[in-house]
């Protein structure tokens, strides 16, 4: 038995190790598609029932993903200098955390700072939780 515990300790690891990069890729993809205003590229990245909350109150801002595209076709459109800078990124397991800089939203000069919670299930996102100041 005691053969047999390090190798399944090494399955467990090497399993849960392959789930951040994936996570944190799947984001990373989800955000140059934003950045590039590329609604369909981005679209790639989101489940079919993915959901968008509010982290503070936890109403949904959009369900599922043609509210998502809706929100975001209007967004880009509005937004020809939108931009993301991530300042820090966070990657635990299939939940990815970035503390955003966004400038050009909607056309507004003032930038904006987000903490968005990414929940990867899949391959693509499931599930973003906005923090807002």
């Amino acid at each position: 038995m005691k053969v047999y515990i390090p190798f399944l300790l090494l399955i467990f690891f090497s399993m849960n190790s392959k789930a951040q990069p994936k996570a944190e890729t799947v984001v990373q993809n989800n955000l140059d598609h934003y950045n590039q205003r590329d609604i369909e590229g981005f679209l790639k990245t989101i489940s079919q029932n993915a959901v968008i909350l509010n982290f503070n109150g936890g109403e949904a801002v959009a369900r599922g993903k043609e509210e998502i595209r809706e929100l975001y076709s209007r967004l880009f459109a509005n937004s020809p200098d939108l931009h993301s800078e991530i300042l820090k990124r966070i990657v635990f397991q299939n939940k990815v955390i970035d503390h955003e800089y966004i400038t050009g939203r909607n056309g507004n000069t003032d930038p904006v700072e987000l903490v968005l919670i990414y929940e990867v299930q899949n391959d693509l996102i499931e599930r973003i939780h906005v923090i807002r100041p």
